[in-house]
């Protein structure tokens, strides 16, 4: 990788990992669902507006509607109403580590998915990443900043999130980056509505707290790191997986410094097995 492609890469993780604080900050005001459903609109519109009317971008067409749905069901409705409802019961830093073994499910749910046997490597990988995480959450746990609900919410993200990379990397995509973005945020959003009216019982309220999240999440989460991860994909797909890497280490700053949640020894250990599972699971296709 050269130094343009490392430099977006270290970007892209701190903006990344910015979002479990984001949302944490926007659940004071309003329900879970209700904040990343006004994001996922907001976001999608503004990215479909640039890539027609700025870009001049081509409509989807044909079986590329279906693709995208899909791609927008798996990465934004599933993935995000799960970490959003994570996030909720969980500690910050706990939704970034948690995000961060993405890589670890993508090589393994991927084996399945080509229909080649498992290494052991990536099962140790997967073992290594488990245990760092609950290591982490240990403390977390005992002290209310995490419930075993909030853990299965960030599991079933995780488990979307991964299926949702496999799918887009098996896809022979002839729209831009913009416009792949733009349609599978905005459909994903489409499609989170039900459940948004579904699981409404409190009253929002829309005050600067809330203003202020949502820019952030929409600007730098939804559409700079997201089209960044795009980038990088394409680039590498392999190799990109190595900047989530950064994710822990840039999640549990924000969440100690922003929102005065604990850092402890469990802490650091625990971000350091997944970092080591990390680069288990990757290690060889890291040296290519």
């Amino acid at each position: 990788m050269n130094l343009k492609t490392i430099f977006l890469g270290i970007i892209f993780a701190a903006l990344w990992a910015s979002a479990s604080a984001a949302a944490k900050i926007g659940l004071r005001s309003v329900e879970p669902l209700v904040l990343f459903q006004v994001r996922f609109l907001v976001a999608g519109i503004g990215m479909l507006v640039y890539s027609y009317f700025i870009q001049k971008d081509r409509l989807p067409k044909g079986k590329e509607w279906k693709e995208l749905a899909i791609f927008g069901l798996l990465n934004v409705t599933l993935y995000l109403s799960f970490f959003v409802l994570g996030v909720k019961e969980v500690a910050a830093g706990i939704g970034s580590l948690s995000t961060a073994t993405n890589p670890l499910f993508i090589s393994v749910l991927s084996a399945f998915w080509l229909g080649r046997n498992i290494k052991f490597s990536e099962w140790f990988a997967v073992l290594l990443g488990m245990i760092g995480v609950g290591i982490a959450c240990f403390p977390l746990i005992q002290n209310s900043y995490a419930t075993p609900v909030g853990l299965l919410y960030m599991f079933l993200c995780m488990l979307s999130y991964s299926v949702g990379t496999i799918y887009y990397s098996n896809i022979d995509w002839k729209l831009t980056r913009t416009a792949i973005n733009g349609w599978q945020v905005f459909l994903g959003g489409i499609l989170m509505l039900p459940l948004t009216f579904l699981m409404h019982n409190s009253p929002n309220n829309y005050d600067l707290t809330f203003l202020l999240s949502e820019i952030w999440l929409i600007v730098p989460v939804s559409i700079i790191a997201v089209n960044l991860w795009l980038y990088l994909l394409k680039v590498d797909a392999v190799k990109a997986s190595f900047f989530l890497f950064l994710c822990p280490i840039f999640g549990f700053t924000y969440s100690y410094f922003l929102l005065n949640e604990p850092i402890t020894y469990h802490t650091f250990l625990g971000t350091a097995l997944v970092i080591v599972g990390l680069y288990v699971g990757q290690r060889e296709k890291l040296s290519k």
